[in-house]
């Protein structure tokens, strides 16, 4: 069916078959195009494109649609290197060429910010990364049937996964080896939710948790499945509240800047081995040297905080609510001789109540995908630092944060576009702020 016949006299309507030519490229790997001049989002169509699709939901003025076919295929578009592809919901730009994947993904930090009234017309530096391998943590799902892999675009449907491109080879190889133990157990399988894979930049160590629903008491049951894996150097059971660890370490180690930091398997880490040390090095480098303290809010494992204080930061206060990655930054201060870090476990908001802000202060702010949110930018900004280093994993948030901030009188100068996902429609980014 062409435009014009699924226009007919009800116009966009669910389940007409439309011909839509792609504009542009939205986050979270949707391409944009028109009907009747109302807006189509498309997951999986990208620009350039025309392509055929099924109307899915019609709001007022923009509607939703899923691709049915590519009628002319745009010139950056290319067979997908993954045979998941596109049942799999994994990589939005799979089979789109990577160098248009990172003009995508500035397009659409560029974007976001004008939308918020925070337009950035300066440049912005993009850094690229191998597209295989490059994940450090990996979290996959349990299905009956002994099913273990990523969500079915869309669905809560697992697709059953051997060899994921964006995981090591040893990371593939454990997940095919723990899922086929489990199958000689069915009736614990059908007990489990997922599995998180953490493996060390080098790829030396690696250790595994299970997500099940069991009583605390019966996690020691799953102990034979771990230890009878090669390749696992730690397994643990998510269980009722607790994180029972059955056998090995359940730490990892990295070396940054020549720091060497541990991080437990509960941790946050940073998933992208190849840009993890290029990433550090881009913030510390961002952060002002100066004479009074830095602090470091979410600030995880130590990651920004250990090479701040290591380059001669009078004092570095390091603020994580996190109780696994508080412990470790502290281990990380420790063994890496570093006391001018202060790491204080506590929320952010609690801890820039209860500590005093310091003159000539530079912060350093990492907030999960939801954001800083108001009540923190507003808290950041009341203490009148010299700059603030801020690194986002979502450009929407950021730039209702960064509108905040403007608000106070804070503008970016340096732009930066790390692409820790490459393939997914994810993208980090690191600004960094001053009062105009």
């Amino acid at each position: 069916m062409t435009e014009s016949a699924a226009r007919g006299s009800t116009g966009l309507r669910p389940d007409a078959v439309v011909e839509v030519a792609i504009e542009k490229s939205v986050y979270r790997g949707r391409g944009l195009g028109r009907v009747d001049g109302r807006v189509v989002f498309i997951p999986r169509a990208h620009a350039g494109d025309r392509v055929r699709a099924r109307v899915t939901e019609v709001h007022a003025g923009w509607a939703e649609a899923v691709l049915l076919g590519v009628l002319d295929a745009a010139p950056e578009r290319r067979e997908s290197p993954c045979r998941y592809v596109p049942l799999c919901g994994g990589c939005a730009y799979q089979d789109l060429g990577y160098a248009a994947q990172l003009r995508a993904k500035e397009a659409v930090l560029r974007e976001s910010l004008a939308r918020a009234g925070v337009p950035w017309e300066g440049p912005v530096e993009v850094h690229p990364s191998p597209e295989a391998g490059w994940r450090l943590r990996a979290s996959l799902h349990f299905a009956p049937g002994g099913r273990l892999g990523l969500r079915q675009e869309g669905t809560r449907r697992v697709v059953d996964v051997d060899t994921c491109l964006q995981l090591s080879e040893r990371m593939n190889r454990t997940a095919r080896a723990l899922r086929d133990r489990l199958a000689e157990s069915p009736s614990l399988a059908r007990r489990l939710r997922g599995l998180d894979l953490l493996e060390s930049p080098d790829g030396r160590t690696l250790v595994a948790t299970l997500a099940a629903v069991l009583p605390p008491h019966e996690a020691s049951s799953l102990a034979p499945i771990g230890s009878g894996v090669p390749d696992l150097d730690g397994f643990g059971v998510q269980a009722g509240s607790g994180l029972h660890w059955l056998h090995g370490t359940p730490f990892i180690e990295a070396t940054v800047l020549g720091l060497s930091l541990r991080a437990h398997a509960r941790s946050f880490v940073q998933a992208n081995r190849f840009l993890l040390e290029p990433l550090v090095r881009t913030v510390v480098g961002l952060v002002p040297v100066g004479e009074g303290p830095v602090t470091d809010l979410y600030c995880g494992v130590g990651l920004f905080s250990l090479p701040l204080a290591a380059r001669g930061e009078p004092e570095v206060i390091a603020v994580e609510r996190s109780p696994s990655a508080a412990e470790d930054a502290r281990w990380n201060a420790r063994h890496n001789r570093l006391d001018r870090v202060r790491v204080v476990e506590a929320a952010v908001e609690n801890a820039l109540r209860s500590v005093g802000p310091a003159g000539r202060e530079r912060l350093v702010l990492d907030p999960p995908r939801t954001g800083a949110g108001l009540e923190v930018t507003g808290l950041v900004a009341d203490r009148a630092p010299e700059a603030v280093v801020y690194v986002s994993c979502d450009p929407a948030t950021l730039a209702r944060d960064l509108a905040a901030f403007a608000a106070r009188g804070y503008r970016p100068d340096a732009v930066h576009v790390f692409d820790l996902f490459p393939d997914t429609f994810h993208l980090e980014t690191v600004v960094r702020l001053r009062r105009s």
